[in-house]
């Protein structure tokens, strides 16, 4: 599926599924009741940060990604990245071919590893993933999740060389 850097246009067709992820509560740690102008402004912050999308063959918006320095100034060489795959396009390999593509990318952009701060222990989907694409679980933050139907959940921090 093609992946591309994604535009502004591209915002109306990611904010629905985004909003509905963020707003289930299981597996963002960020406000379930985010407002459209502030999660524009985390997933498309610009430079050095940058979203892409996997499209359609119609130019539909699968998925998105982004991608940026985990840390500042010497720790700008660690690569951080999310990802939402819009429930519509589950089980496509929407995920794996986002993953496959930002691990290229942060390659070519320099970096020497890649870490995800927070992964919700309980999306057994993602940590799958994750671990599929050769990361590592290498922190636990016990009960550092609230979870709506599980309570509190552990959070994993995972981590790649690239």
């Amino acid at each position: 599926m093609p992946i591309r850097e994604a535009t502004a246009a591209d915002w109306p067709e990611i904010w629905p599924f985004l909003r509905r992820i963020v707003a289930a509560g299981e597996t963002y740690t960020w406000p379930r009741d985010v407002d459209e102008a502030t999660a524009r402004r985390l997933w498309l912050p610009g430079p050095p940060a940058r979203a892409v999308v996997a499209v359609d063959d119609d130019g539909t918006v699968l998925g998105t990604a982004k991608l940026a320095p985990n840390q500042l100034g010497p720790g700008d060489h660690v690569a951080n990245a999310s990802f939402m795959v819009s429930p519509a396009a589950a089980g496509r390999g929407v995920g794996r071919a986002l993953g496959a593509h930002v691990l290229d990318l942060a390659r070519a952009e320099g970096y020497r590893a890649m870490q995800f701060n927070a992964v919700v222990a309980s999306n057994e989907r993602a940590v799958a993933l994750w671990r599929s694409l050769g990361f590592a679980v290498v922190g636990r933050i016990p009960e550092g999740f609230r979870h709506p139907s599980r309570g509190y959940v552990d959070l994993l921090v995972m981590h790649r060389r690239l």
